[in-house]
């Protein structure tokens, strides 16, 4: 892995070699605004070269190890990981798990053992026996709306999760969602999609950064792109702040304008 941008002088960062955890934590830290009122939320997604989101329903046939290492480090810098249902069952997601090189990183920024799973669902059709639910070392959310169903709603609680209200309808308010979040002490934040969800958040104005894997490789076919959703009435502009390299792969950062 090597930096491309910003310029620097520095022969370890322009070096092609592998980063060491620590060395992509630095260069992923959240940004101090993070404590304020509103937190941070970061966005993490994977695309191929021609604006595919997944392949074939997941987003490991466009990742690289280089790829899952930033995915793991931007999971152990983060207070909560927000995922859409969807996501949840098709990339059949666990609990996060302990990484011992970040823990005396995050207990000296007061952060749990490992970041919380929220998982943001208008139907609560979710199984509550996978373990997601059964065996996280810190509890999982469940973020819906005042008008979920009964029975899920029902269904979580038997199971111990516990059940974030953000929003009047079935649906979920992103801005509530993240404020209901940042509420209960997480402001570093972090989104792992998928696409409808982060287009919700994208189009509502809550994503504070996008951190962008572009994969070398192109899928045709009818993937979904990084957003899903309504067309907004203006394009919106973010800033690049960084841009890394590593086999191909390209990942850049960007923070709101």
């Amino acid at each position: 892995m090597r930096r491309l941008f910003p310029a620097t002088q520095d022969p370890d960062a322009t070096t092609d070699r592998e980063w060491e955890a620590t060395e992509i934590a630095d260069a992923y830290a959240y940004p101090d605004e993070h404590r304020a009122g509103d937190g941070w939320l970061r966005a993490d997604m994977v695309s191929s070269l021609d604006g595919a989101a997944h392949h074939g329903g997941r987003s490991k046939p466009l990742s690289s190890p280089a790829d899952m290492r930033i995915f793991g480090v931007l999971r152990a810098l983060a207070d909560v990981v927000v995922v859409g249902a969807e996501t949840v069952r098709e990339e059949q997601y666990r609990p996060a798990r302990r990484r011992a090189e970040f823990a005396e990183r995050r207990r000296a920024a007061g952060q749990t053992s490992v970041p919380a799973i929220a998982v943001v669902s208008a139907s609560l059709h979710l199984d509550f026996s996978l373990p997601l639910f059964t065996e996280p070392e810190v509890p999982t959310l469940v973020v819906t709306g005042a008008r979920a169903p009964h029975a899920g709603l029902a269904a979580a609680r038997t199971a111990g999760v516990e059940v974030v209200t953000a929003g009047d309808e079935a649906g979920v308010d992103p801005v509530r969602l993240k404020r209901e979040l940042v509420t209960r002490g997480h402001t570093r934040l972090l989104t792992e999609g998928g696409p409808r969800l982060l287009g919700q958040l994208a189009a509502a104005g809550v994503v504070d950064e996008l951190c962008l894997a572009t994969s070398p490789r192109y899928t045709v076919g009818t993937a979904p792109r990084l957003m899903s959703g309504p067309e907004i009435a203006d394009p919106r502009e973010m800033l690049l702040t960084d841009l890394l390299e590593d086999g191909g792969f390209l990942f850049a950062r960007y923070r709101r304008g």
